[in-house]
């Protein structure tokens, strides 16, 4: 089941989805149709349809085929399944997956660490990825006894990409979607080049419930990340407060490799919690909405 965040800002969006058991779906804030009533085949296509109707100038290189925008569903012939009727996997299938580290002012000045000149990132394997609801499932006590949660924005790549100015994020960007990131944080603060090791257990990823389409710079502004664990919130800020704001990342690591349709970029978080099993987390993502797993143990 999906719950929802605070939802303005979603005027004139559609959300891209699959179910748990692999339906692609298209959606609003009222409900969800299959994507085939769309005339598209599945997320990927939906992915590329979106790439281009969040505004912004130039070509970012690479195939350009696909760009428009995604259809309203009062327009197509099917009636809308309510969200909380439905149980929701990934939206899509993640490529590349980028982290960045350190990328709320506010954050860093809470973990005594000094603020970044250049975007800390770091990568993470597909083997991390989890559906909504989870479960998170913490590693062996005597492999890790302190995982920390945390809300993020995830920009979704839409089309191959390179080089790409920080105009043209609208023209190579499909959405934004929810995600909670896990580190261990007793194994990162043993050696901080362990970092990949502390971000990489399986379930350290939850990725959803939807892709919200299309985005732009004007749209993200202001957005309010918000950590929440067991209805309580640990941390929250606005995207105007990262250090390196989601058009800023997505043209640095595009001078780095190519991107492609499907990569995703997490852009950081305002803060973190310790989770313990037993406890629900969740990331709120205002205008967007609301990602929940909940946390068990190894056994």
């Amino acid at each position: 089941m999906a719950d929802e965040a605070p939802q303005s800002g979603d005027a004139g969006t559609v959300r891209l989805a699959r179910t748990a058991e692999g339906r692609p779906l298209l959606g609003d804030e009222d409900g969800f149709v299959p994507l085939a009533s769309a005339g598209l085949d599945g997320v990927d296509d939906a992915l590329a349809a979106a790439v281009g109707g969040g505004g912004g100038g130039g070509g970012g290189g690479g195939d350009a085929s696909g760009a428009g925008a995604l259809p309203s569903l009062d327009d197509l012939p099917a009636s809308r399944t309510p969200a909380d009727r439905l149980s929701f996997g990934v939206p899509f299938d993640p490529g590349k997956l980028w982290g960045i580290g350190l990328n709320y002012a506010d954050h860093a000045a809470d973990l005594e660490e000094t603020r970044p000149a250049e975007p800390a990132s770091f990568m993470k394997p597909a083997t991390a990825l989890t559906a909504p609801g989870g479960p998170i499932r913490l590693p062996p006590t005597e492999e890790t006894a302190r995982v920390t949660a945390e809300a993020e924005l995830g920009v979704v790549i839409g089309r191959t990409c390179t080089d790409v100015g920080e105009d043209e994020f609208g023209d190579v960007v499909a959405g934004v979607v929810p995600v909670i990131d896990m580190t261990a944080e007793d194994v990162l603060q043993r050696n901080p080049r362990f970092l990949t090791r502390a971000k990489s257990y399986d379930t350290f990823l939850v990725v959803g419930p939807w892709v919200s389409a299309p985005v732009s710079v004007d749209r993200l502004a202001g957005t309010t990340v918000r950590t929440v664990i067991n209805g309580e919130t640990v941390s929250e800020n606005t995207v105007d407060r990262m250090l390196f704001p989601p058009e800023e990342l997505v043209g640095v690591h595009s001078r780095v490799m190519t991107l492609e349709r499907g990569d995703l970029i997490s852009t950081g978080t305002p803060g973190a919690g310790v989770i313990e099993p037993g406890d629900t987390v969740r990331a709120e993502v205002e205008g967007v909405g609301a990602l929940e797993a909940d946390v068990v143990g190894d056994d």
